[in-house]
């Protein structure tokens, strides 16, 4: 009989923390009863179960030119709303609830004194060796430090910055694929519209490009660019068998292009301090980092284009002896 019970709180705006809790949600499964609080929904992977609670939290809310736009930020959440569920949210009826950067639960928590663990890569920068742009942003460290502030904290990174600082949760289809190279290149810029995209590529007409973008309806091609509609299985694929990938400056995106020795370009989203801190970090690894999508970026882009694979750096599996440690 499994007696402890855990809510699992993610953030649900971005792919990211709903592809690693697909990891951990079945690992958590094994062990314990297992309830899901999900905070906003701007994302495009399903969940490997039915949340039990969908909060509309605090979203951020972007433009077309691939930045944070914070009229509709500011607009499109309910403040009073987020307030109403932090009172509501019945957190005190679990023995502990995991937290992966979500707002409503992790204030809950605090409220009713409940035993609350932050699981997530936001809580690697807990510790100031965890890389940052050259420029720090005083808002964006203190989003990031108490945004989803709990009582223990572990982090993800790409290298171990300090003590509580784990390798990237991979997707059990990127542990399995056999990566190969097929020549083309893999984008996924979901900040921007394809029309923007297919601007820029086109300077690379002797390049294959496979473009993922949440605003397609279906698959298109324009010469030597394939846009295609977000969707898992098809994504694995052209990731797995492309040379490179062409993305923003997330986490698990450039974590699984490192796994599998793929050349990174990132572009990091407008005025998302988190997105800077990846990208110090992405450039001490090697990759590329633009600023826009602008003449400058054309030149680093075919520079990109002809430098040599890097080779893999596959992460361990670790992430059920975490779990088991935290529980």
């Amino acid at each position: 009989m499994k007696s402890k019970k855990v809510l699992y709180a993610l953030q649900g705006t971005g792919n990211g923390h709903v592809a690693r809790a697909r990891e951990i949600i079945p690992i958590l499964q094994k062990y314990c009863q297992v309830d899901v609080w999900l905070g906003g929904a701007e994302n495009e992977v399903s969940l490997p179960l039915v949340p039990t609670y969908l909060s509309n939290g605090i979203g951020i809310y972007y433009n077309r030119k691939g930045g944070i736009s914070y009229w509709k930020t500011f607009w499109q959440n309910s403040f009073i709303g987020a307030v109403i569920e932090i009172f509501n949210a019945p957190v005190a009826k679990y023995d502990l609830v995991i937290n992966d950067f979500e707002f409503v639960t992790a204030r809950a928590c605090k409220l009713r004194r409940v035993r609350c663990v932050q699981l997530s890569h936001q809580g690697s920068f807990k510790w100031v060796n965890s890389p940052r742009p050259k420029q720090k942003s005083f808002i964006g460290e203190l989003i990031l430090r108490y945004y989803s502030r709990a009582s223990e904290c572990y982090g993800f990174h790409f290298y171990p910055y300090g003590d509580n600082i784990f390798p990237p949760v991979i997707r059990s289809e990127i542990r399995k694929a056999m990566p190969v190279n097929q020549g083309h290149y893999t984008v996924y810029l979901p900040a921007f519209h394809h029309d923007v995209i297919i601007n820029f590529l086109s300077s690379f007409y002797k390049i294959q490009w496979q473009v993922f973008s949440k605003f397609a309806t279906k698959e298109v091609k324009y010469d030597n660019i394939i846009v295609k509609p977000i969707n898992n299985d098809d994504f694995i694929e052209s990731f797995k068998t492309c040379a490179g990938v062409l993305s923003g400056a997330g986490f698990e995106t450039p974590s699984e292009a490192i796994h599998m020795g793929k050349k990174i370009a990132v572009l990091p989203i407008n005025n998302q301090y988190e997105q800077y801190c990846n990208a110090a970090a992405l450039k001490m690894e090697g990759s590329v980092v633009l600023d826009k999508l602008d003449y400058k970026a054309v030149l680093k882009i075919r520079k990109w284009i002809l430098s040599p694979q890097p080779e893999p750096r596959p992460f361990p599996d670790f992430i059920e002896r975490l779990l088991l440690s935290i529980m």
